[in-house]
């Protein structure tokens, strides 16, 4: 048998071990948890379904080669080592990108320079014309990475970053990246089964995430296509194949959910939520009512919810005393945010069942699950 291919499945620090959980989850074989990323084998199909149907993971990039890189002519011997024509011609653009730690070559910008370098002398010396570099919207996409004087050379099968489903059309003030609302709502421990709310849901991302991964609804099923897709070795039979995968996510979606609700007692916010539902194709109870309108004999729920913080959103300055005034007349709910101040664990009269950091854009935050008594 032929030796299965290498991915790397990239997100968000903090949600590696709920992205390994969701991998394995999905029938990926060979899935390790990894600081900064999750490893995982399978054929060009588990790449391409990856892309499909993970919720959390950023990119989907797969493991060109490995070798030792100590200088400048190691890295370009290294790069020119791989037949490139597989993947871009002198009719395909490129971008390259890199990160480097611990190594001889420290200068992140000039380790992509040498790739790019690397590339286009092999494509000119193969085809008389080299590719152009697009930055912006480049047909393929090229990552290397440099730690302890070793080079591991990445092409993306992502494209845009897997966050960008395609059916959020209005956004709010500070949105948040459906990846991180998905790997939240996979955090508070909710079944999938009882009832789920975000009662200040802003533009609807967490509660939408909700609804796709209950309705088993691929979340990149709303993506035109993918990097992989504008490859120069992506053929009509492969896009016969892209398209039956797409069927077979398509049919095994279930479209049936318990109620989940979003609320927000901003008129403008609630009504970008219902054109996102909309758009995403999942149905949602909508309520426009405030957190500090909920009553306990509602039920019991699980609300996931991402609250204002100063760093992004003006509150008020005893905003996080009555969040957490709220959150204690719950009783039996769970209820879970995402919290970019320390204010809102120290009013909350109760230690967080869990408490996990993460990382929203570029705040540092908590994730504070509370079952409340």
């Amino acid at each position: 048998m032929a030796e299965k291919l290498e991915f790397f499945a990239g997100c968000i620090p903090g949600t590696e071990s709920v992205l390994c959980e969701e991998l394995r989850e999905l029938g990926f074989s060979s899935v390790r948890l990894n600081r900064g990323g999750i490893p995982f084998r399978g054929e060009w199909k588990d790449g391409w379904r990856a892309c499909l149907e993970s919720r959390i993971a950023q990119r989907i990039q797969f493991v060109l080669v490995r070798f030792p890189c100590q200088s400048q002519e190691a890295l370009y011997r290294g790069v020119q080592s791989i037949d490139w024509l597989p993947y871009i011609t002198h009719r395909q653009t490129l971008s390259v990108s890199a990160f480097c730690t611990s190594s001889a070559l420290r200068h992140s910008g000039f380790v992509a320079l040498k790739t790019k370098d690397a590339i286009v002398d092999q494509l000119r010396a193969k085809e008389g014309k080299r590719p152009s570099v697009d930055r912006d919207d480049p047909d393929v996409r090229v990552f290397v990475y440099l730690a302890n004087d070793k080079a591991s050379v990445y092409l993306d099968l992502s494209g845009d970053a897997l966050h960008r489903r395609g059916y959020r059309k209005r956004a709010g003030e500070a949105p948040l990246r459906e990846t991180l609302a998905a790997a939240i709502v996979r955090m508070s421990g909710w079944d999938r089964r009882t009832p789920f709310m975000d009662p200040m849901c802003g533009s609807g991302t967490i509660a939408i995430e909700a609804a796709l991964w209950a309705t088993r609804k691929a979340p990149g099923l709303a993506r035109e296509r993918f990097g992989f897709e504008r490859w120069a070795n992506f053929s009509s039979d492969n896009a016969a194949d892209m398209r039956e995968l797409r069927g077979s996510l398509r049919r095994a979606a279930s479209g049936q959910a318990p109620r989940i609700q979003a609320g927000d007692k901003d008129p403008e916010a609630l009504e970008a939520a219902k054109v996102n539902a909309r758009a995403a194709g999942v149905r949602l109870a909508f309520r426009d009512r405030s957190l500090f309108d909920l009553q306990a004999g509602e039920g019991s729920t699980t609300a996931v919810t991402n609250p204002p913080y100063g760093m992004r959103l003006e509150k008020e300055a005893d905003f996080c005393r009555k969040v957490a005034s709220a959150i204690t007349r719950l009783h039996g709910w769970r209820f879970c945010l995402l919290a970019g101040s320390k204010d809102y664990e120290r009013e909350i009269p109760a230690t967080p069942k869990e408490s996990i950091p993460l990382v929203n854009g570029d705040i540092d935050c908590d994730f504070l699950v509370y079952d409340v008594p």
